[in-house]
């Protein structure tokens, strides 16, 4: 559930804003609000940020190296930092950025001078010196059959596009002369050489920094609570005076800021404020007020909370908590996508693994989570007899037997389509189901408020139930669903005719039947697609027989190509290739549940919802190991 909020108001002597935020993190309940502000000891601070933030970024890559150094010598030399670490990162970096340029530079010389040989271009100078004025120019073959015959040349090379020569005594009169090189091509590759090895030794040197990253990123956390405690200080108020008070109390001015703490925490801020002697004004927020959003679940329900995070989606504060049946349905689709009981066995061995590992310090929500998910998962395989994509028909008995007959994959051919149409009408009455909770939520909501809306809820609701029909007869079967013929079909008009007149009645209700009819005629064609946009929502949900069944195809090739290996290629050829085969499709059911899975819970449940996701969450101010 979202957990009541208050609003405060906050006032302290100015003198002493310093001291009351201090004090003020110390109690760690409140959510200041935002405010953009500036100041010279901000920018410093921020200016730092980014300063660890490109140091961190630089040595992180470098871990991975290190650890496989670590295996292959057993130790690495690091090195200690005597200086500043994140200045030493970032020096090392611009030292190496110069490297890289100049080699670059160097590459391109020698790609420009290549064609000319080897020479050493200070002989040009000595020549000169001596009298011999030798200028080289490259010119196209255009240009050099141009010039005039009588001019001294001395040809040094040709090719198809272009002639390399040196005219004598003196410079040829609108051409440019070829741009000498600082070096040798010997001299470039033995120069080139050395850059290289310089680049290797900073190679070594940012490994043997990796170590002072830990010393970095404890910085960096101190660093972001200073930054969030001057823009704190910064974004307090000074309560305005005229001229004269100003003078008359400067050392009682005032300041003051605003911010939001959980009801059941307003009894900490009281406290407080009676102890340090602030003025404290608490109400309920406004309706524009930019509140954030605390959930507060059961265990169960909790677990949700590693994908949320993950994803970054919170309720607004008005809005409704569905994390109860997002976690329901999430499972459900996870199973459906997954569908397959082998791949939920791993999963659950992958979780219960690790769940052992990190018992004393703690197991990681994410891993409750993925316990949550893999047993759905073995449910659904279970279900339906899908062990790693292996055919129904070389399982053991015993699994064949404990699958749901309805939609397991044991059943014989002839009955393959009665099996394929009862998987896609579970997916359309999961979106019956779901999507009549968002409604049916809505019309006590109504109730709640005394709102004639509930119509329009209860219209959308009918609208709904007319479309389920439409999509089992049109999608599934209109034989086993004949919705649409005899005296079905006026049941299916009257409820999707009903349910849309409802719907434009009472939709924009405000007090005033009049008003929300003038307000759906304003938006008549959106209230129109509306209809449409309900047979969208309920189709929307065959996707996880789609993907669900792309799923199983790829581990039954998989296993066919395995099987036809057998007896032509070593066994270990034969497991890389069902590792590989089942990873990947691991890997693809993983991505197909974060795009389908999540959609259907944040965009077609929401939507019937109502529900925006377009919460602030709720992040008091606090030292890090509070919050």
């Amino acid at each position: 559930m979202i957990v009541p909020m208050d609003k405060l108001t906050l006032m302290v002597m100015d003198k002493e804003r310093e001291k009351a935020l201090e004090h003020l993190r110390e109690l760690g309940v409140v959510h200041l609000e935002r405010k953009q502000v500036q100041s010279e000891v901000l920018s410093r601070l921020l200016e730092k940020k980014a300063k660890l933030e490109s140091a961190l970024g630089v040595l992180r890559p470098y871990d991975i190296e290190l650890k496989k150094k670590s295996k292959k010598y057993g130790h690495v030399a690091f090195k200690t930092c005597e200086t500043d670490p994140v200045s030493e990162v970032l020096a090392l970096v611009e030292e190496k950025k110069k490297l890289q340029e100049q080699l670059l530079f160097l590459g391109r010389e020698r790609n420009r001078v290549e064609k000319w040989g080897d020479f050493d271009p200070s002989g040009f100078a000595a020549l000169n010196e001596a009298g011999v004025v030798l200028i080289p120019y490259e010119l196209s073959v255009k240009n050099y059959n141009a010039l005039d015959k009588e001019i001294p040349l001395i040809p040094l090379g040709r090719d198809k596009s272009s002639v390399r020569f040196l005219a004598v005594g003196c410079e040829i009169a609108g051409e440019t002369p070829f741009a000498l090189p600082e070096r040798s091509l010997a001299a470039m590759d033995a120069y080139r050489g050395e850059l290289a090895d310089k680049l290797a030794g900073l190679e070594e040197a940012f490994i043997a920094l990796v170590p002072l990253k830990n010393a970095i990123e404890a910085e960096e956390k101190v660093l972001l609570e200073s930054i969030e405690f001057e823009s704190a200080r910064a974004g307090m108020d000074v309560l305005e005076a005229e001229e004269y008070e100003k003078a008359l109390f400067a050392d009682r001015t005032v300041s003051w800021l605003s911010g939001y703490v959980p009801k059941d925490k307003l009894g900490v801020i009281k406290r407080g404020a009676s102890e340090y002697g602030w003025a404290l004004i608490a109400d309920e927020p406004g309706l524009d007020d930019p509140v954030p959003t605390l959930l507060k679940n059961n265990r169960l329900v909790s677990l949700l909370n590693p994908l949320t995070d993950f994803l970054e989606t919170v309720p607004g504060y008005r809005e409704v908590d569905i994390s109860g049946w997002f976690l329901l349905f999430f499972c459900i689709f996870f199973g459906m996508i997954f569908g397959d009981a082998g791949y939920g066995s791993l999963l659950f061995l992958i979780a219960l693994i690790g769940m052992i590992k990190t018992f004393r310090k703690g197991i990681p929500g994410f891993l409750k989570l993925l316990l949550l998910l893999s047993i759905a998962n073995i449910g659904w395989g279970v279900a339906t007899c899908s062990w790693f994509g292996i055919d129904p028909a070389r399982l053991p008995g015993v699994l064949k037997n404990i699958a749901v007959p309805y939609i397991s994959g044991a059943a014989p051919p002839e009955q393959k389509g009665w099996v394929d149409q009862n998987l896609q009408l579970v997916c359309f009455t999961l979106a019956l189901l779901q999507l009549g909770i968002a409604h049916i939520k809505g019309i006590f909501k109504c109730i709640k408020a005394a709102s004639l809306r509930g119509f329009a809820e209860l219209g959308s609701l009918a609208m709904l139930a007319g479309m389920y029909a439409v999509v089992l007869n049109l999608v599934v079967s209109n034989t086993r669903f004949p919705f649409l013929s005899g005296d079905n079909v006026r049941i299916v008009l009257a409820l999707i005719g009903g349910g849309f007149g409802l719907s434009f009645i009472f939709a924009n209700y405000e007090g005033s039947i009049i008003r929300s009819i003038l307000e759906s005629l304003k938006n008549i064609i959106s209230v129109i697609l509306g209809i449409t946009n309900v047979f969208s929502d309920i189709m929307s949900y065959i996707r996880l027989w789609a993907v669900g069944l792309a799923g199983a195809s790829i581990s039954n090739t998989v296993n066919s190509m395995a099987g036809s290996m057998l007896g032509h290629a070593i066994i270990f050829a034969v497991v890389l290739l069902l590792v590989f085969g089942h990873g990947l499709n691991l890997i693809l059911n993983t991505l197909s549940v974060l795009v389908h899975g999540v959609r259907l819970n944040t965009l077609e449940f929401s939507g019937h919802l109502g529900l925006t996701w377009s919460g602030i969450a709720y992040k008091p101010f606090a030292k890090t190991d509070k919050k």
